[in-house]
């Protein structure tokens, strides 16, 4: 079994749900995308790229390597 890629040169080569930013996200276009691949072989994974570069590459992650990388984001209560 191979493993997986962790990235693709283009994201306009997906097979992917719609591309969601943050709410927190203003308007510039300064800020990254995320989108579910929902078909093909990468079906499953986590896309992320940027929005300045919408048709350039986009990072692979799991659903549990993305959720991990959020959760680190949360304050912690000390």
């Amino acid at each position: 079994m191979s493993a997986l890629p962790r990235y693709i040169p283009s994201s306009t080569s997906l097979h992917s749900g719609p591309w969601r930013r943050s709410t927190f996200s203003t308007g510039m276009n300064n800020c990254v995308e995320t989108a579910e691949i929902g078909a093909g072989p990468l079906a499953g994974l986590l896309a992320v790229r940027d929005s300045k570069r919408s048709a350039g590459p986009a990072l692979l992650f799991s659903a549990a390597a993305w959720n991990n990388f959020l959760d680190t984001l949360q304050p912690t209560d000390t």
